[in-house]
């Protein structure tokens, strides 16, 4: 099962990981997409785009249209949550132009700690 990791990490933790990576010519053994706050992470996954994921999980390439379907929502909300989850590097878009969440799993992975 090909598993996202989504994290909380400093952005200079983040680097770190690609250098040794381009250093190494190893890629990371998990999948991972970080963002620098949780504040920034659930700005960015709001209840509506964890339920598109949620559809888009392990569905391969689909077009909007298609999403918005499965999701049971109109096409143009759709549509700009699926123009967020591209900004933010979440989701993909096939060279024909239908989106993709390549993943068939997620994981949410970061610490809360006391002030």
């Amino acid at each position: 099962m090909k598993t996202v990791t989504l994290d909380v990490r400093v952005p200079a933790d983040s680097m770190a990981d690609f250098a040794h990576a381009w250093k190494t010519g190893k890629p990371q053994k998990t999948a991972r997409i970080s963002f620098a706050t949780p504040e920034l992470l659930w700005r960015v996954l709001t209840e509506k785009r964890w339920e598109l994921l949620k559809v888009l999980c392990g569905a391969g390439p689909v077009s909007i249209r298609e999403a918005a379907r499965r999701a049971g929502r109109d096409v143009k909300a759709v549509h700009s949550d699926v123009t967020a989850l591209l900004n933010a590097g979440v989701i993909d878009r096939t060279e024909d132009g239908r989106i993709v969440f390549p993943f068939e799993a997620v994981k949410v992975e970061f610490l809360l700690q006391a002030a």
